[in-house]
């Protein structure tokens, strides 16, 4: 499933589908919020570039509503996907987990930026929409320009939910993981580094991306993660950073994470295999 800017499978996603085909399964590319579909005709529905549901949060979630009401078989499902799309979930993971969590600023509370930082006594930080994906609306801040910050942080409480989060430096010096999974198991990862001078690590904020080899000990991190989830999941991707040694988690992406199977041979192979295993 796709959205209306971009119908069509994205390269990486087209991999997964090959694969699907390779073993009998017929695919076909669908927007989310495309006119006259018969979503419950399908045997699977699987959520993958619906890249605007940020914008459209009340729209998506009464798509996510009508597909619960069919009893569409959607993949990942809709009570993960609902609990997913907003930012909120970090807050849900148990204290003891490593995890950025940072302020929710929920609308109407009137603090300022400055006062976050103030309050956190933090020097830097991430600014950025509860409701979000691709970096869009995130900027970087610091005690120096939080004054000169206040308006564009204003405007963005205005439209919703806003999250600050403490800047993690190793973001830029160390680089971050992406650690996909399909089922629950492991399939790859991948390492991924801002451009000089950015802190975002999207390829459309001139972020580059290496398949990577994680130490078993990031990914025993990572899966103490994946455990707090109780849903069943088709697909996720643990986003985070090494912090002395430990893995601190960005973002637990299973909504619509590019799976990165570029970075695997047998990465889409597995892909697939899990789809179908779920039929």
């Amino acid at each position: 499933m796709t959205y209306a800017g971009r119908p069509e499978l994205t390269a990486d996603d087209a991999l997964g589908a090959e694969a699907l085909r390779a073993r009998g399964a017929a695919v076909e590319a669908l927007p989310w919020d495309a006119a006259g579909v018969r979503w419950d005709g399908y045997d699977a529905v699987v959520v993958r570039s619906t890249w605007d549901y940020h914008r459209r949060p009340d729209d998506f979630r009464r798509w996510l509503e009508a597909m619960e009401g069919l009893r569409v078989r959607i993949w990942n499902p809709v009570s993960l996907l609902r609990w997913n799309m907003d930012k909120r979930y970090l807050f849900d993971l148990p204290a003891q987990l490593p995890v950025v969590r940072g302020e929710l600023i929920e609308p109407g509370a009137g603090t300022t930026l400055a006062a976050v930082l103030e309050r956190r006594r933090w020097s830097w930080a991430v600014v950025k929409p509860a409701i979000s994906a691709s970096g869009e609306d995130t900027w970087r801040t610091d005690v120096d320009s939080v004054v000169a910050d206040e308006e564009r942080f204003r405007a963005l409480a205005a439209r919703g939910a806003v999250l600050v989060q403490p800047f993690v430096e190793q973001v830029v010096t160390g680089g971050e993981w992406s650690l996909v999974y399909f089922r629950g198991g492991f399939s790859h990862a991948i390492l991924k580094r801002p451009r000089a001078g950015e802190f975002r690590v999207q390829s459309q904020h001139g972020g580059r991306s290496e398949p990577g080899r994680p130490p078993p000990a990031l990914l025993s991190q990572a899966e103490r993660v994946l455990a707090e989830v109780r849903h069943p999941w088709l697909y996720a991707r643990v986003d985070g950073c090494v912090v002395d040694g430990a893995f601190l988690l960005m973002e637990l992406e299973m909504l619509e994470p590019a799976l990165e199977l570029w970075a695997d041979g047998a990465a889409p192979r597995r892909f697939a295999d899990a789809m179908l295993a779920l039929l």
